[in-house]
């Protein structure tokens, strides 16, 4: 009992150092923010690398670290290029760009060339970082599938937003184990053709098969499974999206593809393209619109672009004449 008084005021002097020192470091952090001349406002300019007041115009600190860019850039892909930092982590590699790659070159950072015995010492090396890089059949799986991704993108000229999508698309599949049964090939295309229909630029289940490595119906069948299983939102091909890679392909003028446009639209208002190939429709619009605009193109050539026959142009070509037909005399 007797030592009772004595721990309070130990507790007691405790607190209030305590709050003498929170009290010091306010007082010392509202110093730093205020101007030691006239305590007014300091401003940090990062150009020049100096702390200063906005009154009185004291410099309080100069010569500050610049923890932005190296050098000087006009451009955002300079300032880019010129930032301390790495690259940005992107979902197109399995371990999402985070590792190390050793340079397949055999030269050193002059540009000379590496002796023998480097050489074989930077082979080994490589080999071994190819292994450490992916842990188990989990990562070897995603490594193999993201490469084929990319390879189909590249192939079908897909940007670089439609092969992110489709990693994502794949790493979900993944991870709720859809692959059991289905090739690493059928799903990473079922990938590509969702993700591209999802990015607005879609391409035909014929331009997919083209580049892929299985058949057209599995990949149709591996597409329909993916969709339903992950729940993606996937919207009706428009024929429209097709429109400006078919004019391009045929090296015709924006009067073309706007009236291949119209005639599409016209071709929607009566219901014309209901069950109708997005590719067929799209491919007859721009031939059509080539001849209203008497621009020189022929079938064949459409076929050739679109990956489509030419009797499936001659029979699409017509009802959209019918269709825009039918609304003028109406």
């Amino acid at each position: 009992m007797s030592n009772t008084p004595s721990n309070t005021r130990v507790r007691r002097t405790e607190r209030e150092t305590t709050e003498r020192t929170s009290e010091t470091e306010t007082e010392s952090e509202q110093n730093d923010l205020a101007c030691p001349e006239c305590a007014g406002n300091l401003v940090v300019d990062d150009e020049h690398g100096e702390t200063v007041c906005e009154d009185c115009g004291l410099v309080v600190e100069e010569d500050s670290v610049d923890r932005g860019p190296e050098w000087r850039a006009f451009d955002a892909t300079e300032k880019n290029e010129k930032s301390r930092v790495g690259a940005p982590t992107t979902n197109t590699m399995h371990d999402k760009g985070l590792s190390t790659n050793i340079d397949w070159r055999n030269k050193d950072a002059y540009g000379n060339s590496l002796g023998s015995r480097q050489r074989e010492k930077m082979q080994r090396l490589r080999k071994w970082n190819e292994r450490f890089r992916t842990r188990d059949s989990k990562e070897r799986n995603l490594k193999q599938a993201l490469g084929e991704i990319d390879r189909m993108a590249s192939a079908l000229g897909l940007p670089t937003n439609v092969r992110e999508t489709a990693s994502v698309i794949y790493r979900r599949a993944l991870e709720e184990d859809l692959l059991p049964g289905r090739s690493i090939e059928g799903v990473s295309t079922a990938c590509v053709y969702a993700a591209a229909r999802q990015a607005g630029v879609p391409r035909s289940l014929d331009e997919i098969a083209d580049v892929s490595r299985v058949e057209k119906n599995e990949i149709a069948r591996t597409y329909r499974y993916v969709v339903r299983e992950l729940g993606l939102e996937v919207q009706p091909a428009d024929p429209e999206s097709y429109v400006p890679r078919f004019a391009s392909g045929l090296e015709l003028s924006d009067e073309a593809e706007h009236r291949a446009r119209a005639l599409l639209q016209n071709a929607k208002e009566k219901g014309v393209h209901s069950g109708k190939s997005p590719v067929g429709l799209a491919a007859a619009a721009v031939y059509a619109a080539a001849l209203l605009t008497n621009e020189k193109t022929t079938q064949a050539a459409v076929s050739d672009v679109a990956d489509i026959s030419e009797v499936t142009i001659r029979n699409r070509y017509h009802e959209l004449l019918e269709a825009e037909e039918t609304l003028g005399m109406a």
